[in-house]
């Protein structure tokens, strides 16, 4: 698509992403109930409904384009994709949902030639949303307005990293880090970790441990949107559509030349 398609798609998004918010809510306002899946992961109603709330918006805005989303693939339901199709985790953080702690999001993103070209992350308990498009920039809404965000250059001081709040591994982080400068280290839930990236409040996300590729391609889209750049250990741009859906270890970068 060019920049003018994606641009109108983005902004047919926004409504979806609040509505699935919407639901998301509306269920951790309850009592709710913690399933496990077949991996062990937790899952809860919110999930389901802002799942089906996804699909059947997307279903109107786009019938012809598949959508690889978390639920439906631990289901069973994995559509073949090709050179386009959409990315989506309704609830990614569902231990920060659980915990109650505000940081889990909905994730929309569309994957174009393996790579991410338009994602909306929203944090509905927060009230933050990240947007960004290929060849249009990115963006966050928060306290009722727009504002443009860009990553920024690793200040002299050194890097501010941010990190998994539940799946850290502690070793492997400080191996990664091992040779840098660092200034300050922070935890964060969900694929807010990429945006704060994107927005210039964190230089790197090193991701090392499993993850899958909706659980970052909106994240990933609004980083590479506002100047950033998300590449595996080797320093290859990660790329979307594997087999498998999962993902290398990975650094989320703000600079687009890290050291």
């Amino acid at each position: 698509m060019d920049t003018p398609e994606l641009v109108a798609l983005r902004d047919a998004l926004l409504p979806l992403a609040h509505a699935a918010g919407d639901a998301i809510l509306a269920v951790y306002a309850t009592d709710f109930a913690v399933h496990g899946k077949a991996d062990a992961s937790p899952v809860t109603a919110a999930d389901e409904r802002a799942e089906a709330v996804i699909l059947a918006g997307l279903a109107r805005l786009t019938p012809d384009i598949p959508v690889v989303a978390e639920e439906a693939v631990a289901a069973g339901r994995i559509p073949q994709v090709g050179r386009r199709f959409w990315l989506v985790d309704p609830l990614d953080g569902t231990r920060e949902f659980i915990s109650r702690n505000g940081e889990f999001t909905v994730n929309i993103a569309l994957i174009e030639d393996g790579r991410p070209a338009l994602g909306v992350v929203f944090a509905p308990a927060l009230n933050r949303l990240f947007a960004g498009a290929a060849g249009a920039g990115a963006f966050v809404e928060e306290r009722g307005a727009r504002r443009a965000i860009a990553c920024r250059k690793v200040p002299a001081t050194g890097l501010t990293v941010v990190a998994s709040r539940s799946h850290g591994d502690a070793a492997a982080l400080e191996a990664f880090l091992a040779g840098r400068r660092v200034a300050s280290q922070a935890n964060a839930g969900s694929s807010l970790k990429l945006c704060l990236v994107a927005c210039g409040e964190a230089d790197v996300y090193p991701r090392l441990g499993r993850t899958m590729e909706w659980d970052i391609a909106a994240g990933d889209a609004v980083l590479r949107a506002a100047g950033g750049r998300v590449c595996t250990l080797d320093d290859t741009p990660l790329g979307y559509g594997k087999p498998d859906f999962a993902n290398p270890h990975f650094a989320a970068w703000g600079d687009a030349a890290p050291a």
